[in-house]
């Protein structure tokens, strides 16, 4: 599926994984991949086309796909669920071990979004990786914590509070050598340093 605005944007593959043991089996309906998409698709100007899988919670699996997205040519790649303490939880496992380098600063943001509204926030183990030319992200499971954590939280006049992890992923995959990002300041607005700006 591609959304887009305008040719003179970068085209962007992401891919988006949602890992959930009941909802991979049809027990119930899957909520994460279309909160990913629908935010990234409301928060970028560039032409999107999402890979989207929903797999269960199984460290090999887990891998495996994350592995194929990256390989597929997806510069971002988005997971929700299997983040917890819970026996079954292994997103984060499976993450780390197809990392070249470990990104520890995504996953404390996250955590600090969410302590602003729960305390088992500290319980979360989302991280973030690259590897080869791609971010790997965890995310959380819940579609309103996805666009928290994705977006951060803005006071009632709109001013940042505490900043999203979306704002730092543009630069990021800049430095990788991937696809310029541009976001709609309206809902998240990507920071570069004045340098790394390309001309409009």
């Amino acid at each position: 599926m591609s959304q887009g605005v305008s040719t003179a944007l970068d085209a962007v593959k992401i891919g988006i994984v949602s890992v959930s043991d009941r909802a991979s089996a049809g027990i119930y309906v899957d909520k994460g991949l279309p909160a990913l998409k629908d935010w990234l698709t409301r928060a970028l100007l560039n032409p999107i086309t999402f890979e989207e899988r929903l797999i269960p919670d199984e460290q090999a699996g887990i891998s495996a796909t994350l592995i194929g997205l990256v390989d597929a040519g997806c510069a971002l790649v988005l997971t929700t669920g299997g983040t917890g303490p819970a026996l079954r939880d292994v997103t984060p496992e499976a993450t780390l071990a197809v990392g070249h380098k470990h990104m520890p600063g995504f996953g404390e943001q996250m955590r600090q979004i969410s302590l602003q509204f729960v305390p088992t926030a500290i319980l979360s183990r989302q991280c973030a990786v690259i590897r080869d030319k791609s971010l790997i992200l965890n995310l959380p499971g819940q579609p309103k914590a996805i666009a928290q954590t994705l977006e951060g939280l803005k006071s009632e006049s709109g001013e940042s509070l505490v900043p999203g992890i979306f704002a730092a992923i543009p630069y990021c995959i800049d430095l990788m050598g991937g696809p310029y990002l541009e976001t709609r300041p309206e809902v998240c607005t990507a920071f570069r340093p004045k340098s790394a700006v390309r001309p409009a």
